[in-house]
């Protein structure tokens, strides 16, 4: 063993071994039990961030967790194709390097240029997830749009449109006009902004007035420019300024278009005007009102977000109305932006603006390109999920799906009981053909191509059709992820591994992701009985991580962490000045990010990192080290195997340690992968280390024969187990520490510790008793060292001890081990005197579990002036509290409002204060009177 801890010089040299010896090689024995976990796929985007390596570390935990249990393993990995992501960034990318935009360049040069990317991120990407240990077959890895992938998506495409599910319609959707494309209202997040309101009249047709003379209808809006396309003008039935108005007329400004009055509940009687415009082609409520009324659709706007030069004009048939669809020239082929100045102008011209104020809005912006999202009412393919959700929402509220934490399922239900249906298509280049070839007449031919189209619809063979110019959206196939990528329905052990055995996913994504794939799955997966399959049996939503204070990670914050930068050392960390993150080139190692991470992985939804925890627990993994440094050195292989008569010492570590094993087991089948490394740390830094390895050095000092044996016997044979029982989560340096344990061994030369069993509750060897006893020593031995450490006696200074001799089971132990306790905390004599004897003057007396032991109090060693100090702070300290804690109880508005746990925790607190005062109090006067 290296005398120094650095993960550097091992850990690539660790999976390489695994790999290169087919170790992450599944040999499938189907009389075995399966475990299977679908890796969601990382965006082909870029690198991997920390929110990735959160899940695949959590992943591969329950991969060789499973793996040791002796179980067939599929941990099935792959990489998605992001349809708008990548041709967002791709078409960034080949403008700073050309100054080109789409417009500029073909499709086939984009499409190369996006598959070069493909090819290097790929690599990057999976090496990464090597980095951070994750235990796949390689070779088995898939991309959204390879081959078989593709042929899948389409096939799924084409029976869906056969059984009426899919269909094109025109509907009214988000646009966002940086990327040319239809975005999902899930893509879309609404940002407080200041926007200008204008209150614009709308004379009425005829002679008309309001009750107060007016002949005119005020009307107030953040888009002037859409009043080219207003149907009507909407008041609440029940305003009676404004009902004896309804079933007449207005005329809209500047185009002098005649427009109803209509009644409905939207317009609100206390809310602006109580008047409202409704456009219903470019506003989702406004377009709800349209079906309602059956007004006409009217478009101004082309995809650009230039105004048209004709509207276009459609019934809710999506019929072509031959109405009055002329648009003033000086607005026509102008951005909306542009033509809104102008309309503003020539309103303000003829009088119709009655005022303009400043509010704060919601607007919408989208979150792909962070530009304002327009509703555009365009032709889109939809699927129809309303039909899918049922199934869906059956399997959860039956349980054959379960939620952890369960507080997501209510998430779940929400979006899945108002579910609309899914908007499918995208307008980019790069994604998933939809197979759907049109003639010269725009009549709909869906199928694999152009031949089988022919044949199928009986077509003439010279008749032209052209393919549609969409893609799928990124979702729709990355939604069947779980049984394509098994190569379903052609996979002859597909039953084996599907459905899954849980998903680990962000609960951000669980509308994008969960709730569509387990539609999905369940459409089209099915059991011999024609039951629908789930896809996976369990769900874990993982938090999101934030930095320490409180951000989201985003590259543009500067501080999103790249988790090979802590791994590997690698000085890339660019975070901002502002940033709670610093530069930093230190080695951490991937099993102390995977126990970072594991150990901050609750049930919360925000996960805050934190460096000081990173540190902590790579000071852990040293800890290890130098333990398995201590062992190797000391260890005689000889005696490993003899297990003879174990002191009461080793049947108290293993005691400990097979609790730890009982409950290590049970938080790792829970998901609770933050006790499970709670667990471990305890007992392996404040049990095994700080006491047994403690213990065996004073031991082989000197070689007593009786404990000798047995504490070899224990020392290796635990260290082994602690070993194992830690590999999932730390697997690298359980790994180099294991090999060379166990190179006497020859039946495991060339093995591996990941698969080797994994270690086994022995109820036998747990002996509560022992563990009172043992701790009840523990407890002795730290109120000593905390005695010595207040009175500023040095260590290297000895003391006596008194204790009460009363012939119960620890003073039998502690006779056997005098000198033990001795060197543990350097005592000069120890004396045990009877039971009814009372303790020497001068001395401090403590009491544990009816042991009561005694400290004289030597002024010759003590700086007493400086002791009474201190003791004087700590009392003034638990005073303020005491005073605070009474103040609070008394409060009668306190304790009718506070929960009951915490009223508990308050009187809890005060009773353990007082006792601390007691122990304070007579500390001093003992002192004083020395």
């Amino acid at each position: 063993m290296d005398k120094i801890y650095n993960p550097k010089n091992f850990e690539k040299k660790i999976y390489n071994y695994w790999e290169n010896n087919n170790f992450l090689k599944n040999k499938l024995d189907i009389s075995k039990e399966c475990f299977s976990i679908m890796v969601p796929p990382p965006n082909i985007t870029g690198y991997l961030h920390i929110g990735h390596a959160l899940q695949y570390t959590l992943i591969d935990i329950l991969i060789r967790y499973h793996r040791m249990l002796g179980k067939n393993i599929l941990c099935q990995v792959g990489i998605d194709h992001a349809g708008i992501a990548t041709q967002n960034l791709i078409e960034q990318k080949i403008f700073n390097e050309t100054g080109k935009t789409r417009n500029n360049y073909s499709k086939n040069f984009f499409l190369n240029n996006i598959w070069k990317w493909k090819k290097k991120y790929c690599d990057i990407i999976y090496n990464q997830m090597k980095s951070l240990g994750l235990s796949t077959e390689w070779d088995k890895t898939r991309f959204t749009m390879d081959n078989k992938f593709t042929k899948s998506v389409r096939d799924i495409f084409i029976i869906l449109y056969n059984q009426g599910l899919i269909y094109k319609k025109k509907r009214l959707i988000h646009w966002d006009f940086k990327l040319k494309t239809v975005v999902s209202d899930l893509e879309v997040e609404y940002k407080k902004n200041k926007t200008d309101m204008w209150y614009i009249k709308y004379h009425f047709y005829g002679k008309i007035t309001t009750l107060d003379n007016k002949n005119y209808l005020t009307i107030a809006t953040t888009r002037p420019e859409t009043l080219l396309a207003d149907s009507a003008i909407a008041i609440n039935p029940l305003d009676s300024r404004y009902n004896n108005l309804i079933g007449k007329f207005v005329i809209i400004p500047i185009i002098n278009r005649k427009i109803p009055i209509i009644a409905d509940n939207y317009a609100k009687i206390n809310k602006g005007t109580g008047c409202v415009k409704i456009s219903p082609a470019h506003d989702f409520n406004d377009y709800q009102i349209a079906m309602k009324h059956n007004l006409p659709l009217i478009n101004i706007f082309d995809l650009n977000g230039n105004i048209l030069e004709k509207c276009q004009i459609f019934n809710k048939k999506e019929q072509i109305l031959k109405l009055n669809n002329n648009i003033p020239k000086n607005l026509q082929k102008i951005n909306f932006l542009q033509a809104r100045k102008i309309i503003i102008k020539k309103i303000k011209q003829q009088g119709l603006l009655d005022k303009c104020e400043i509010k704060i809005r919601l607007i919408p912006f989208s979150i792909r390109s962070n530009t304002i999202i327009i509703p555009m009412l365009t032709n889109q393919w939809y699927l129809n999920t309303r039909i899918l959700s049922k199934n869906a929402i059956n399997a959860v509220k039956k349980n054959k799906i379960i939620f952890f934490p369960k507080k997501y399922e209510n998430m779940f239900y929400s979006w899945m009981n108002n579910i609309q249906d899914w908007c499918i298509s995208r307008q980019l280049w790069w994604g998933h053909k939809i197979p759907v070839w049109y003639d010269t007449k725009n009549n709909i031919y869906v199928g694999k191509n152009k031949k089988e189209i022919k044949k199928k619809y009986n077509l003439d063979k010279n008749i032209s059709l052209k393919q549609d110019s969409d893609v799928l959206d990124t979702w729709f196939s990355s939604s069947l992820w779980t049984f394509i990528t098994l190569d379903w329905p052609n996979n002859k052990n597909f039953s084996l591994f599907h459905p899954t055995n849980v998903i680990i996913s962000g609960f951000d994504i669980i509308f994008f992701w969960i709730s569509r794939m387990i539609m999905m799955t369940m459409h089209f997966v099915k059991n011999k009985d024609g039951t629908s399959q789930i896809p996976f049996k369990n769900i874990l939503m993982t938090g999101l991580i934030r930095d320490n204070k409180g951000n989201k990670m985003s590259k543009s914050k500067g501080n999103v962490i790249n988790p090979i930068d802590f791994i590997e050392g690698i000085s890339s960390i660019n975070f901002k000045k502002n940033s709670s993150f610093q530069k930093n080139n230190k080695i951490y190692g991937a099993d102390a990010l995977r126990f970072t991470l594991a150990a901050l992985s609750s049930t919360g939804r925000d996960i805050y990192w934190d460096m000081t925890r990173l540190e902590g627990y790579r000071n852990f993994c040293n800890k290890i080290w130098n333990a398995s440094i201590f062992i190797l050195k000391n260890i005689k292989f000889n005696f490993i195997n003899k297990k003879k008569r174990l002191s009461l010492i080793d049947q108290w570590i293993w005691s400990e340690y097979y609790l730890v094993v009982k409950f290590y087991i049970k938080a790792l089948n829970e998901y609770r992968f933050d006790h499970a490394a709670n667990l471990l740390y305890n007992f392996i830094w404040n049990k095994f280390c700080d006491w047994y390895l403690e213990y065996s050095k004073i031991i082989f000092q000197e070689k007593n024969q009786l404990k000798y044996i047995g504490t070899h016997y224990t020392l290796y044979n635990l260290f082994e187990s602690l070993l194992r029982l830690s590999h999932p989560i730390i697997p690298f340096i359980t790994e180099i520490i294991w090999q060379k344990i166990i190179k006497n061994k020859k039946n495991l030369s060339k093995s591996s510790i990941m698969i080797q069993s994994f270690p086994k509750v022995n109820k036998l060897e747990i002996n509560k008793k022992i563990i009172s006893i043992f701790n009840t020593f523990i407890n002795v031995i730290t109120i000593i060292r905390n005695h010595k450490l207040e009175m500023n006696i040095k260590h290297s200074e000895k003391i006596n001890l008194y204790i009460k001799d009363t012939n119960n089971k620890f003073n039998i132990f502690l006779k056997d081990n005098i000198n033990i306790l001795k060197k543990f905390v350097n005592l000069n004599k120890i004396f045990f005197i009877t039971n009814k004897m009372n303790f020497p003057k001068k001395t401090l007396i403590n009491k544990i579990n009816n042991i009561e032991f005694a400290i004289p109090l030597n002024t010759k060693i003590i700086d007493q002036e400086n002791l009474l100090n201190q003791i004087n702070k700590k009392l003034n300290t638990n005073q303020k509290i005491i005073n605070f804690l009474c103040k609070n109880l008394k409060n009668k508005n306190f304790l009718s409002k506070a929960p009951k746990n915490i009223i508990i925790k308050n009187l809890e607190k005060l009773k353990n204060c007082k006792i601390l005062k007691k122990e304070l109090l007579q500390k001093f006067f003992l002192i004083k009177n020395l």
